[in-house]
């Protein structure tokens, strides 16, 4: 039987109302550019997807932690060698952290190759009395405040892809090349993370596992396997459709967004009606659903019943973003009105979007403190509600910024102007997010 839904076709969601649009003034040559990448090979394979899919059911199922992480807005300058091997060192080191500490595989979800897109809270900025289009991330217009640079170029469309398809060449190099070799540890330092107060305890965990690999290659006298590999998935928010149809593609009786493993929808553009959510009923890939403060029970449940109809496990991951603030008072019935659905998902929890404030010096930042307050919280609720926290969604880097104010480094709002590079939203960097790995392990050895 087909996993696609009846009356379902790529371009189904052009009847639905669409949210988020971007206004071409070249409408034929953006038909030229989609039927351009239409005809070019996809980035991902449907049998890395359904990987993924199964890894996730795992997941659900509280035998694996997704670790899902990244830029909150790629950038094409940033497709370069040194960036994407840091953010890998970022992920290989918490990764080393999470399985250590909670005792189970780790499902690593970058959000990357293919986040270029951004939802945006107005279509328009002002600065000094002039009004251009906002920046609608790279695959769309350009940062700079100009008329030429904010005006929509179907051409970024195609570089959006070529950057992708670089990056997970790159990955899927390392991944597969020994990059990820336990015995090469020392590969993945980052020189000024290194003088984090908490890099001693990573080092000392490092020192525990090699002992007990060591252990296990002399009792069995072989090498332990696998040691050399690790998977990477990758995943974006499926915020321009026309790019996201132009690469849908069909495989065994499937249909398959092969931009990327793992699409997810914005609350944004979370409607039941919406063209957004008519567009992901369809595809075979497993997708995320943000859960904010505005969704409430009864339309999440609708929604869950509507993208997952036979319970696919592994089908859907509800990643929460209700703030420190506000997620004791509303996951437990977000929590208890998908358990009456009976259908299993995967919880993950984005402690970043819903803790977001200006600080002093007038930056967008987040307080270290709140992102750790949100999780901590997500953990607690979802064992006294008899459910699962899978995962973590995290917005990091692992570049040298100060973005975020806190953590054991001790970054202060007077620190945000001298080492702040984010085109969009505050990221944690390397030393916050070995940080708020080694925290999440703390806190959920003591809630076992």
């Amino acid at each position: 039987m087909e996993f696609t839904q009846a009356g379902w076709h790529p371009g189904s969601w052009r009847s639905k109302s669409l949210m988020q649009p971007v206004a071409y003034a070249d409408p034929a040559l953006l038909r030229a550019v989609l039927a351009r990448l239409a005809a070019m090979p996809p980035l991902v394979t449907p049998t890395e997807v359904e990987t993924l899919r199964m890894q996730l059911a795992e997941v659900a199922a509280g035998k694996r932690f997704l670790l899902q992480g990244g830029d909150c807005a790629e950038r094409f300058e940033d497709c370069r060698e040194s960036i994407i091997k840091n953010r890998l060192k970022v992920f290989l080191q918490m990764s080393v952290v999470l399985v250590y500490g909670l005792q189970m595989p780790v499902v690593r979800v970058g959000r990357f190759a293919g986040q270029y897109a951004k939802p945006r809270s107005a279509p328009t900025e002002t600065r000094g009395g002039v009004t251009l289009s906002a920046y609608l991330g790279d695959s769309i217009n350009g940062h700079a405040f100009t008329a030429q640079s904010r005006e929509p170029d179907p051409n970024r469309l195609v570089t959006a892809y070529t950057s992708s398809a670089i990056i997970l060449n790159l990955v899927r190099a390392l991944g597969e090349g020994g990059f990820a070799n336990l015995y090469n540890v020392e590969n993945w330092n980052l020189d000024f993370a290194e003088q984090s107060p908490l890099f001693g305890e990573y080092k000392a965990i490092i020192a525990r596992m090699r002992d007990a690999l060591r252990f296990a290659e002399t009792v069995s006298q072989q090498p332990v396997a696998g040691l050399g590999r690790v998977d990477f998935f990758t995943s974006h928010e499926a915020l321009h459709l026309p790019y996201e149809e132009a690469m849908t593609r069909s495989s065994t009786h499937h249909m398959y967004n092969l931009s990327t493993h793992l699409p997810w929808i914005g609350k944004r553009t979370l409607q039941l009606e919406s063209a957004h959510v008519e567009y992901m009923r369809g595809i075979r890939n497993p997708i995320g659903m943000k859960v904010g403060p505005e969704l409430s029970p009864s339309a999440l449940a609708s929604l869950v019943r509507h993208l997952n109809p036979d319970d696919t496990p592994g089908r859907l991951t509800l990643i929460t973003r209700l703030g420190v603030d506000g997620i004791a008072e509303r996951l437990p019935s977000l929590i208890a009105a998908v358990r009456a659905t009976g259908h299993q998902v995967v919880w993950c929890c984005d402690p970043m979007h819903g803790n977001t404030e200006t600080a002093e010096c007038g930056y967008k930042t987040r307080r270290f403190d709140n992102i750790l307050g949100e999780l901590a919280q997500a953990l607690d609720i979802h064992a006294s509600e008899g459910s699962v926290l899978g995962g973590m969604h995290l917005e990091l880097t692992g570049e040298n910024v100060a973005e975020c104010i806190g953590g054991a480094s001790g970054i202060s709002d007077k620190d945000l102007p001298h080492a702040y590079r984010s085109s969009v939203d505050p990221r944690l960097n390397a030393d916050q997010s070995l940080e708020m790995a080694i925290q999440v392990v703390g806190k959920y050895a003591t809630g076992r």
